[in-house]
């Protein structure tokens, strides 16, 4: 799929500059033939307009540009006299075959291409005159310019060639890694859910076993509601991670006051820590606002004291802060007592299904609650990372403030 995205990347992008160069080249070729045939019947006509002049070989001047050489014919159509010096006009024949080419033809101005001559013909009262220019310079540099634009063509084609599968690596680079966590998404997803299935298989075949007794079987049934509850939250944990990556083309617009939801977002989890031993402390500074989703953002905040919650150690102590920091940005930070997070781990903490350790898979843990925390500060233009020092571990986030 991404080796077709990328053929088809470059494919349109070469047809346009193919077109583009096409295009730019044939108006060059254009102009240059209009601007060389221009010059040209401009000349004739300079010397057409003196025809007293004619009968004399002169120098070029400076609006002669080209061998030209002249014929006048009498009334009666003899020839008169010739003029101009660049060519052999003692040769009859080739003058009066050139003579019948111009008077057979309607037109004043015109080519003969047995020749390369341009001609251009005046008709005064008196006599005719006929004026030839030399086009094989003329053609010449056409000639060149053709070979040079097919030459520069052919180099910028590849050119050009070469910098689109780059930019086609570059540009489908993001499709590639969507696409790669989508098959990682679903590999973990079916392995996450294959462990629960399998336990309820088990158990449902052996609690219609006639071999165990009723008290066994209740063992059974228990284990397998216990693995229907685990499986419907790691359900419930997957659609909340779509929801959060399918609401990224929703616009944000409401003005939200980040203090008052991060002091409302730690109340329901005092009791939880309180039973659990731990300590849970705050210091939020006031009138910190935001554009953001309320829904979301507190969804942000239990994924945070939830995670403080489960990997604190025991008797543990978990500080939640909020202030200002540098210039139009606010930082949110949740910090516990816990086992230290090391290099590795804080890279991928943030992967879908990733568990550092199997501690996570014993506190009921699936690895998306993170990554869901992860989409939903992107959505808000902010970013999220974790540090560790000291035996505490500290996730922050650092979100836009609101102008306003």
């Amino acid at each position: 799929m991404i080796k077709k995205l990328r053929f088809k990347f470059v494919v349109i992008n070469m047809s346009i500059v193919t077109i583009m160069l096409s295009v730019i080249f044939a108006l060059i070729f254009h102009f240059t033939r209009a601007n060389l045939e221009a010059e040209s019947i401009s000349m004739m006509q300079s010397i057409a307009n003196r025809p007293f002049e004619l009968e004399i070989p002169k120098e070029l001047g400076k609006d002669i540009r080209l061998p030209y050489f002249t014929i006048q014919l009498g009334r009666r159509g003899e020839l008169v006299a010739t003029g101009g010096g660049y060519y052999d006009l003692s040769d009859k024949e080739f003058l009066y075959d050139l003579i019948n080419v111009t008077f057979t033809s309607p037109k004043s101005l015109g080519v003969i291409e047995k020749y390369n001559l341009r001609y251009y013909r005046v008709d005064t009262p008196l006599s005719r005159y006929l004026v030839f220019a030399d086009i094989t310079s003329e053609k010449a540099t056409l000639s060149n310019l053709m070979k040079s634009s097919l030459a520069i063509g052919t180099i910028s084609f590849l050119m050009f060639l070469g910098i689109s599968i780059q930019l086609s690596k570059w540009a489908v680079k993001p499709v590639d890694l969507a696409w790669k966590q989508q098959r990682q998404f679903l590999a973990d997803a079916s392995h996450e859910l294959k462990t629960p299935l399998t336990v309820i298989m088990t158990n449902a075949e052996l609690a219609q076993s006639p071999e165990y007794d009723e008290e066994n079987k209740q063992r059974f049934i228990n284990s397998i509601l216990t693995m229907s509850r685990q499986m419907r939250g790691l359900i419930e944990k997957m659609l909340q991670l779509a929801r959060a990556d399918n609401s990224d083309t929703k616009e944000i617009t409401a003005l939200v006051d980040f203090s008052k939801l991060v002091s409302d977002g730690i109340l329901p989890f005092e009791p939880v820590f309180f039973e659990k031993g731990l300590t849970l402390k705050a210091q939020i500074q006031d009138s910190i606002k935001i554009i953001g989703e309320e829904g979301q953002l507190y969804q942000l905040m239990d994924v945070l004291l939830d995670n403080a919650q489960k990997y604190s150690k025991k008797a543990g102590c978990t500080w939640v802060s909020l202030k200002k920091h540098g210039k139009g940005r606010c930082l949110l930070a949740v910090a516990n007592e816990g086992k230290r997070i090391s290099p590795e781990e804080a890279k991928n903490i943030f992967k879908r299904f990733y568990r550092g350790d199997q501690a996570r898979s014993r506190t009921g843990s699936f690895g998306l609650g993170l990554s869901i925390a992860e989409s939903i500060v992107k959505r808000h233009k902010g970013r999220i990372w974790v540090e560790s020092r000291d035996g505490i571990n500290y996730f922050y986030v650092e979100l836009p403030l609101h102008n306003g």
